[in-house]
């Protein structure tokens, strides 16, 4: 576990937003970033001094950007754009959530170009490592202009205001603030408009989809290897021949997964030379299934890894000379209006992960199926998975369960096609990026779930294989994961808690170490 992260708005990694969301890792901002956002600012306090009309610094917001603010009435314009951009509704971000949005903004923030002081980053960071969590409901950003509203629920504690969770009481935010030593901030020209503006939500809850996500995969072929020996099936089709000549990463590496789990197998050799000449298509095409889901959890990885060090609020403060004359300002700073803060980059790239989990759901359900129904099955394994079928239903209902979570996630719309215009049709375009990141995660603990069943009807079956034949090294592991938490089937039994057992070994990381500890080397 990383016990520091240090934020220079160049370098913060998904690993990192991990650290920090779900570990508790404490947070610093490098002395190079603080020199940066000491300068962003002095820029700003020369666009003041210029009276020169600046969106978001001395404009109105939105379809309010011809409404030029008397400049005793900006640091009034800062807060009010906390207190009506708070208009989030639904349930509340886990905390997770908040520290991962929190940890992201205070990093875009520390690149220097958001003109904000080092007194409000401070704080930001301060509430991390006090365990200042703000509630902050999930529902209301569209992802243009970023994630306004759950940001600014974030940011209205940072002036005493909104509500935050601290040790479990929930508190006003001044009192939040107070039980931990901290004081509220009144913000200046810009700097609630910076708070506001931006991925932060989207790029935090896609960091930790990440990590998710590409446990998952190795899950799955974990659950693919154990299911591919309990059906008597080939490891052939991930020989490493077939994939050499169509070079996809993503296929390469689950080949080299099943390969590794299935290692010396007594299962495996025993039907070497049997009559069957292929499998279907649920246990012959697992490399290519399982590698283009890796291969879309890569590209999402490229998009988070950039946008976690990227400046995405509106506008944006860069020095004159970096910009020249098309920018309004002052002689020393050129403000630039943009869309920086359109969350398109994620959007769709996580809508593409939700088909891919769908997909790793649909194999995972099928291989299932193979294992339980008696028209399929071989000859080994009796119906459902069960002494006395019919008597008995076994792991019946328990596909039942898997073919519901995968209709769930078939029918997850794709946010990313979709637009509302607002904002007086000024911002006309936007991204849905939040949503599509909810979904994924909803994709992702679905996914999980069929794992699970998949896992416990895998065991289920190992227990039904000649007892003479070893499973291989990887395979052996993991049949002892799962009976650590799902007993044999002997009898009967309400199969749901076998169900959330195996998936939450599934969604836990120490599965796929303990995995990757019988083989003596990681899982890809």
């Amino acid at each position: 576990m990383t016990a520091e992260v240090v934020l220079d708005g160049e370098s913060l990694t998904p690993a990192d937003v991990v650290a920090v969301a779900r570990n508790g890792a404490t947070v610093t901002v490098a002395e190079t970033a603080r020199e940066r956002i000491r300068e962003s600012r002095e820029r700003v306090e020369s666009v003041l001094d210029s009276g020169e009309a600046v969106y978001g610094v001395t404009t109105g917001f939105g379809d309010l950007v011809d409404e030029r603010i008397p400049h005793a009435d900006l640091d009034d314009l800062q807060r009010n754009l906390l207190r009506s951009h708070a208009a989030a509704v639904g349930r509340e971000l886990t905390t997770e959530e908040v520290r991962a949005m929190m940890v992201t903004r205070a990093n875009t923030l520390a690149k220097g170009y958001s003109g904000i002081r080092e007194s409000v980053v401070d704080l930001l960071v301060a509430m991390l490592d006090a365990g200042v969590h703000p509630v902050v409901p999930s529902r209301g950003s569209l992802g243009a202009s970023g994630d306004l509203a759950p940001l600014a629920h974030m940011s209205l504690v940072l002036i005493g205001e909104g509500e935050a969770e601290v040790e479990g009481d929930r508190l006003p935010g001044d009192e939040a603030l107070d039980a931990v030593g901290l004081e509220p901030v009144t913000l200046r020209a810009k700097e609630g408009l910076a708070l506001i503006n931006g991925t932060q939500l989207t790029v935090g809850v896609a960091a930790l989809l990440l990590a998710d996500a590409e446990r998952l995969v190795a899950a799955a072929d974990i659950a693919g290897a154990l299911t591919t020996e309990v059906t008597l099936s080939s490891t052939v089709p991930s020989h490493e021949a077939i994939t050499d000549v169509r070079p996809h990463a993503g296929q390469a590496a689950s080949a080299r997964n099943i390969r590794r789990l299935t290692a010396d197998s007594d299962v495996v050799e025993s039907h070497r030379n049997c009559d069957r000449v292929q499998d279907a298509y649920a246990m012959r095409c697992l490399p290519q299934v399982h590698g283009a889901v890796r291969d879309a959890v890569a590209h999402l990885r490229e998009a988070v890894e950039v946008e976690l060090n990227s400046a995405t609020d509106n506008p944006l403060v860069f020095p004159r000379e970096a910009v020249g004359d098309r920018a309004s300002g002052s002689d020393s700073a050129g403000v630039l209006s943009g869309g920086n803060f359109h969350g398109a980059v994620l959007a769709m790239r996580l809508d593409y992960l939700t088909n891919a989990l769908t997909e790793l759901a649909a194999i995972s359900e099928r291989r299932t199926d193979r294992m339980l129904n008696p028209n399929l099955q071989e000859p080994h394994l009796p119906p459902f998975l069960t002494e006395r079928s019919g008597v008995r239903s076994g792991y019946m209902i328990a596909q039942y369960t898997a073919a519901a979570l995968l209709n769930e996630c078939r029918s997850f719309g794709r946010p990313s096609m979709d637009n509302t215009p607002v904002s007086g049709n000024q911002e006309d375009h936007v991204s849905m990026s939040a949503q599509s990141a909810y979904l994924a995660r909803n994709a992702a603990r679905n996914a999980a779930a069929i794992l699970g069943v998949e896992l416990c009807c895998g065991a289920q079956a190992a227990d039904f294989v000649d007892d003479a034949l070893e499973l291989g090294v990887g395979s052996a592991e993991a049949y002892d994961a799962v009976r650590a938490v799902v007993p044999k089937l002997t009898t009967d039994r309400p199969v749901h808690e076998d169900i959330e057992a195996a998936g939450a070994l599934v969604e836990s990381p120490a599965f796929t170490e303990r995995v990757a500890a019988a083989l003596d080397e990681e899982l890809e």
